[in-house]
């Protein structure tokens, strides 16, 4: 795997990462949006944007033909809104990266936002909501950011809020593109069967302004997350949870470590939870503990659908866990088996170029520094036993823990003292 990079004159950042043995580029265009640009008033504007860039331009100019370009050689063609930057990619071959490229800068540089278009997208985004206010698996990770980030942007759910999305209007649109969208907030990315030429077709196609970004960041403030405990009332078959805690943040030093602690927790099938919980107790179907990291900030949850009747043995359980690893830590063979684990999964994403130019496109845009793969490994490799025992015993105490629940009617008090 070689790196290409270049910043051009007006700031823009582009990368071609070539990787041997594969016919596939993925073509990634990063920006600096998200809930972390927003305000109250117009929360959900980076994603309705989003679906706008879509909707035609100057040489695309209905949402048919944007699709059917990409569509007319197989690819793959998608975008994703998240809390610190916002994403539009197509995957393909290599022999149609000319015409990956065309429709990217097409969509983002010359989109039209038809006012009709606009209304018609309200009411999907209004559907887009439903559907995961419908699947308690994915509602259940945004109930929990919002309950321990709490009021702010970073707490804010992605798609916004009815009354936003109800009434923003086309200016909105346009405004927070001249915004956004320049040189400086942006990161463009191939990887796959590129070389270093691929960098004078990428500066070519895609004419950013050079004109200073608008809105910068919101920086995470601690003090808006106050409350344990949220529960949503719901009828459903399972109960899904999510239990946790908020912790370090992408760029500290110890966050290999912290890596190493969820896997050993809850990170695969061999981990504590999954033989503890699941295959002992046989509590729930699924159960896995995850690490989300931020710039600033990180969470550690543990989320789990476990039966109706049994939610608060489940919880019990689950707080076992937590305090078994702070009170004792784990082991040197645990520590050892994750450490090998994270290695292993790191090779394994080496070798899809959309894992590739993400990674590769999320540290230029947010840190500014490329982080090879063989670094973060090495970083793995370099974690030691006792920074994991001292992160536990640090983090996992009754004061950070956090629980949000969706499903039937619990008992709140009982959910609370299992907290203490």
């Amino acid at each position: 795997m070689k790196l290409y990079e270049r910043t051009t004159t007006s700031g823009l950042k582009l990368q071609a990462i070539s990787m041997p043995g594969t016919n596939v580029i993925t073509t990634l265009v990063l920006v600096g949006a998200g809930s972390r640009y927003e305000t109250k008033e117009n929360t959900g504007l980076s994603h309705f944007l989003e679906h706008m860039f879509f909707k035609g331009a100057k040489k695309y100019k209905t949402p048919k033909e944007v699709s059917e370009a990409v569509d007319s050689f197989g690819g793959e063609f998608n975008a994703f809104t998240g809390k610190e930057y916002a994403g539009y990619y197509v995957k393909s071959g290599k022999e149609n990266l000319n015409t990956s490229l065309s429709v990217l800068s097409d969509m983002l540089i010359d989109a039209t936002f038809p006012a009709a278009e606009i209304e018609k997208e309200r009411g999907v985004i209004l559907e887009e909501m439903a559907m995961y206010q419908d699947a308690p698996m994915y509602q259940i990770s945004w109930d929990f950011e919002r309950l321990v980030f709490g009021d702010q942007p970073l707490g804010w759910d992605q798609i916004g809020t009815a009354e936003v999305v109800k009434n923003i209007s086309r200016e909105a649109f346009v405004a927070y593109k001249e915004s956004q969208y320049v040189a400086e907030n942006m990161v463009i990315v191939c990887a796959g069967a590129v070389d270093e030429n691929t960098l004078d077709k990428m500066e070519a196609m895609f004419p950013v302004s050079d004109k200073p970004r608008g809105i910068p960041p919101t920086s995470f403030n601690p003090s808006f997350a106050t409350n344990q405990l949220k529960l949503r009332t719901k009828k459903t078959e399972q109960y899904h949870l999510s239990f946790g805690v908020q912790c370090l943040a992408e760029t500290d030093p110890l966050f290999p470590a912290l890596k190493v602690l969820g896997v050993a927790l809850g990170g695969n099938m061999s981990s504590r939870m999954f033989q503890r919980v699941r295959e002992t107790q046989g509590l729930c179907y699924s159960i896995r503990t995850n690490v989300d990291e931020y710039s600033d900030t990180g969470l550690m949850t543990t989320r789990a659908g476990v039966k109706v009747s049994e939610v608060l043995k489940a919880v019990a359980a689950i707080r076992h866990e937590y305090d078994e690893i702070a009170a004792n830590g784990i082991s040197q063979e645990e520590c050892d088996k994750a450490i090998n684990y994270l290695v292993g999964k790191t090779d394994l994403s080496t070798e899809d170029t959309e894992d590739v130019a993400h990674e590769y496109a999320k540290n230029a845009l947010l840190y500014g520094h490329i982080e090879t793969y063989d670094d973060w490994k090495n970083k793995v490799r370099a974690v030691k036993l006792a920074d994991v025992n001292q992160l536990a015993k640090d983090l996992f105490q009754p004061e950070n823990f956090r629980f949000a629940g969706i499903g039937p009617q619990q008992d709140e008090d009982k959910l609370k003292a299992l907290l203490k």
